[in-house]
């Protein structure tokens, strides 16, 4: 499989089922040793006059921590037949083993980013803000009880779409 590079505002996928639906893996390095991790949160869009993405991951997931250390990040998505693989680094901890090899995925390297080379759009960002989310910020407090009753708040990245990588 080979990439073909286009512009951020050239992506024609309906956004809402790439991330809400199909999912992306979270894919980063640290210390020369990368990890990922399954995320449906997170859009597209502009700000600070850039195309960004913005995700968001609680402060247990292992994969935070490659994240936080690295520069730039990988959002990878795939077609339906990798739903299983999806479930799986969404579910199990890179502490626990090696699961990126254990997917049979092929990482590979674009744009200074680990990715993988079966995804079906990638997109190579550049962190630009992160915030954890505040639990006096929530305007409606049901919001949080159901999704935050350990109080294990998010942290939300922004990051400057610098590549998208389609199959070609």
């Amino acid at each position: 499989m080979s990439f073909q590079k286009i512009k951020p505002e050239e992506l024609n996928e309906n956004v809402f089922q790439m991330i809400g639906n199909k999912w992306m893996l979270i894919t980063a390095e640290k210390d020369g040793k990368a990890n990922t991790m399954t995320a449906s949160w997170g859009g597209l869009g502009i700000l600070f006059g850039k195309p960004v993405a913005y995700f968001f991951i609680r402060p247990q997931r292992y994969t935070k921590e490659f994240v936080d250390a690295a520069d730039r990040v990988s959002l990878s998505f795939f077609g339906e037949e990798y739903r299983d693989v999806l479930n799986y680094c969404g579910t199990v901890s890179g502490r626990d083993e090696d699961k990126i090899a254990k997917t049979g995925l092929s990482l590979i390297h674009e744009a200074g980013a680990p990715c993988f080379e079966e995804a079906e759009t990638t997109l190579i960002v550049r962190k630009v803000y992160n915030q954890t989310m505040k639990p006096e910020c929530f305007l409606d407090s049901a919001i949080m009880e159901k999704w935050f009753a350990d109080r294990d708040f998010h942290t939300i990245y922004i990051a400057e779409i610098e590549e998208v990588l389609v199959q070609s």
